[in-house]
């Protein structure tokens, strides 16, 4: 049994060397962070300047859209997973976009097939790792119901065992596992709007980090610091995939920055309980008009201007050999 443990820590230290080799390379190599996750000839604009549209049935009670809305946030936050995955930014949505599939998605080390994870990998878990290679299709949550190999009623445990098991994440507070498992219970082929994709725009990511910050507060209304703090990472986290697309763009980066520094603040303020915790969540979301305006003026000059994204990521792509 000590020599398999040994056998299996040095396999989880050499895939854990491959994928920090690789990460390394394609940050070189790459633009954004999410192009370090997809096959090597997946083009750019045909990726990222567009994302799949969300197939999301908002249930119409005030407590279980509540729900929805606190397991949306976390569902898009690396925060939520741990090790190795919370450090190279990974989130539910990176393997599940917009809580659909990703047939692109190609991990160093954890996928074989593009579109496939190994759930078993010893780089992410230290409790699930096998020591073997045996990477499975990414599912589609908004997929047809029976394709889902889990029960409605027993997404909680499975959730969980995602994220504490799979990934060695810390335990998730309560209103967080259930709001996960409500998320993808809303998410449904029947709410599929017409069109599959969806121009990705600044403003649909402040957008996202708005809904965020708003669970938040009535997260923090009911007393529930954990829930009001990880719905602020949320937010942090949708500003900082805007943030990457404006590199060049200093004075955009510093608002960016600066609404960030803000939020950083906000969390620190609902840990120690202060009273005004709740005025300067709204004095934020406020000023986020502002931060909106200011995004769009310059948008064309971002890389989520689809010409400028395909330039960006054509001039860091390695010379074709001759």
């Amino acid at each position: 049994m000590d020599r398999r443990r040994r056998r299996t820590g040095a396999l989880a230290g050499l895939a854990l060397a491959a994928a920090a080799a690789s990460i390394a390379a394609a940050e070189i190599a790459q633009p954004l962070q999410a192009l370090h996750w997809v096959t090597p000839d997946a083009d750019p604009v045909a990726s990222f300047a567009s994302q799949p549209t969300e197939c999301l049935a908002p249930p119409a009670d005030p407590a279980a859209a509540q729900a929805v809305e606190v397991g949306r946030a976390a569902f898009r936050t690396p925060l939520l997973l741990g090790g190795q995955a919370a450090r190279v930014s990974l989130t539910c949505e990176s393997c599940h976009r917009a809580g659909r599939g990703n047939p692109e998605f190609l991990f160093p080390g954890a996928s074989g097939a593009p579109g496939t994870a190994d759930v078993t990998l010893s780089l992410f878990s230290s409790h699930r790792g096998n020591g073997v290679h045996d990477p499975r299709p990414i599912p589609d949550l908004s997929g047809p119901r029976d394709r889902l190999k889990v029960a409605p009623d027993q997404l909680p445990a499975f959730i969980r065992g995602l994220i504490v098991e799979e990934f060695d994440g810390r335990e998730p507070p309560p209103a967080v596992l259930a709001g996960l498992a409500a998320y993808v219970r809303a998410l449904s082929p029947a709410a599929c709007p017409a069109d599959a994709r969806e121009p990705l725009r600044p403003a649909g990511l402040l957008a996202d980090a708005r809904r965020a910050l708003t669970a938040a507060d009535r997260a923090y209304a009911a007393g529930d610091r954990p829930t009001a703090i990880l719905m602020i990472a949320a937010a942090r986290a949708r500003l900082g995939l805007i943030d990457e697309r404006y590199k060049a763009l200093p004075a955009e980066v510093a608002r960016l920055r600066a609404a960030d520094a803000r939020l950083t603040a906000l969390q620190q303020a609902m840990r120690e309980g202060r009273a005004d915790a709740r005025a300067s969540l709204a004095a934020w979301l406020r000023d986020s008009r502002r931060l909106d305006a200011a995004l769009a003026a310059r948008e064309s000059e971002s890389l989520f201007n689809p010409a400028r994204l395909k330039a960006a990521a054509n001039r860091r792509l390695p010379p074709k050999p001759t």
